[in-house]
């Protein structure tokens, strides 16, 4: 008699405690506030790299004898290879974790500081600022897509502005820090001090850092509870991915970018020259003059959360999006631009410091709102790429706005003329190309035309 041995019944997978989707929500939430914090200090980390050749800019151009044309050069060094290694970090960023990306680029800061304070000569600056450049170019959409992960569409613009404010409140809180150990302990020692900031927030990171769990529009379904995705065949249209060219040729994205490169070009010449006009033209002290770019940067920290939220508002609304976002940005830029040429024509020094606040502290507001923007142009699973490019090619503002200035500046018979003709020419720029955006940026016309449904 054969005897049947009874098959055992199945035994269902055990939940994974670490796994977010399997999270309340409130723990869910609580941590994507917690990445969100993390990542604002990236950026501020991130942009106090930046603004550090700025603060120490006069002592630097006396120590090493460097002229205003080169110092433009080396301001403009560090987005050399900004945008090719977005460029190269484009196809990483869809098959890479987030995480690893992100530890690895600040990694790469910290130990470009080292030439720095090891050799102090414009070679070692050279190197140092080329090789910051490449480690900080793909941070700031890698940085958006972990936001994004951690929240559902529609309540993702705050927490993503939060991250965002890094560009500034790393000025507001590293400016006077920076100025102060320059004037006491030397100018090398503040690459020392970047460098050690660097290494630590890397530790952090590599403890806490998390992927998110909103990684694809039928996710965000499963996790929020509501209608899955229109099956393929059902009679309605479903999303197909859109080939990268046909989105970057849409108008809404193209102005888009021209409005953030402007805001990169107008907050990089901020960062690296505004502290030396205060110091040559206005008659301040280094470390005053050093410090005196918190302002601007904690406008613009106010600006880029406050926008992002009347964004969410307005999207919460119903709004269509080619306002609650493309007006927004378009009026924005026009804002920035006016504020920049009513600061390069008066003459009061009150008053061009207010202007000058809310005109460089408005560009880097303009980030945030282009990235969303841009996120409009393309499926869920693109959007990585699709941002990486987009931050690519706006941050090349950065690479002009310092070079350009240093030349100006240069050639000009007097450092105050020179310093003129470069805020009015940032200026008129803004209002020409934000007026443009008012009547061009349309994502309801762009989207439709790419075939992406909402």
């Amino acid at each position: 008699m054969t005897q049947h041995l009874a098959t055992p019944p199945s035994v269902p997978p055990v939940p994974d405690p670490a796994d977010p989707r399997r999270w309340t929500p409130g723990k869910r939430t609580s941590y994507g506030w917690l990445m969100a914090v993390l990542l604002l200090v990236l950026m501020m980390i991130s942009w106090a790299d930046k603004a550090i050749l700025g603060i120490v800019a006069v002592p630097v151009m006396r120590d090493l004898h460097i002229t205003p044309e080169q110092f433009g050069l080396l301001g403009s060094a560090v987005f050399f290879l900004f945008g090719v290694a977005q460029l190269v970090a484009a196809p990483i960023a869809n098959r890479v974790k987030s995480k690893w990306i992100l530890l690895t680029l600040c990694l790469i800061w910290a130990v470009s500081q080292v030439p720095v304070f090891v050799f102090a000569s414009l070679p070692a600056l050279w190197f140092s600022r080329v090789l910051l450049g490449a480690g900080e170019g793909p941070l700031a959409p890698i940085m958006m897509h972990a936001v994004y992960q951690w929240f559902p569409k529609k309540k993702g613009a705050t927490p993503a502005a939060l991250a965002s404010s890094g560009v500034t409140l790393g000025i507001v809180c590293f400016a006077p820090v920076l100025s102060w150990i320059a004037a006491d302990f030397g100018w090398r020692a503040t690459f020392v001090f970047l460098g050690f900031i660097g290494v630590v927030w890397a530790v952090l990171w590599l403890v806490l850092g998390k992927e998110g769990p909103y990684t694809s529009e039928r996710a965000e379904h499963e996790i929020e509870g509501t209608a899955p995705p229109v099956a393929p065949g059902s009679g309605a249209t479903v999303a197909q991915p859109v080939r990268y060219l046909r989105s970057f040729l849409t108008p809404s994205w193209i102005l888009a970018v021209l409005c953030s490169f402007l805001g990169y070009w107008t907050f990089a010449l901020a960062t690296s020259w505004l502290p030396t006009y205060y110091e040559k033209v206005m008659g301040y002290g280094t470390q005053q003059a050093g410090s005196m770019i918190v302002l601007p940067a904690l406008w613009g920290a106010v600006a880029t959360v406050g926008l992002s939220w009347i964004t969410q508002v307005l999207d919460g609304r119903g709004v269509p999006t080619r306002v609650s976002r493309g007006t927004v940005l378009s009026c924005a830029t026009v804002f920035s631009g006016l504020t920049l040429l009513l600061g390069a024509l008066v003459s009061d020094d009150t008053v061009r410091i207010v202007a000058f606040t809310f005109g460089f502290g408005t560009a880097p507001a303009l980030f945030a709102v282009t990235y969303l923007v841009a996120a409009e142009m393309t499926t869920v699973g693109q959007r990585g790429a699709v941002l990486q490019v987009t931050n690519a090619l706006l941050s090349t503002g950065g690479l002009f706005a310092p070079a350009v200035t240093g030349f100006l500046v240069g050639s000009a018979a007097t450092t105050t003329l020179g310093f003129t003709h470069a805020f009015l020419l940032t200026a008129l720029l803004l209002v020409v190309v934000g007026a443009l955006s008012t009547v061009l940026i349309n994502q309801q016309r762009d989207r439709a035309r790419l075939g992406l449904v909402d």
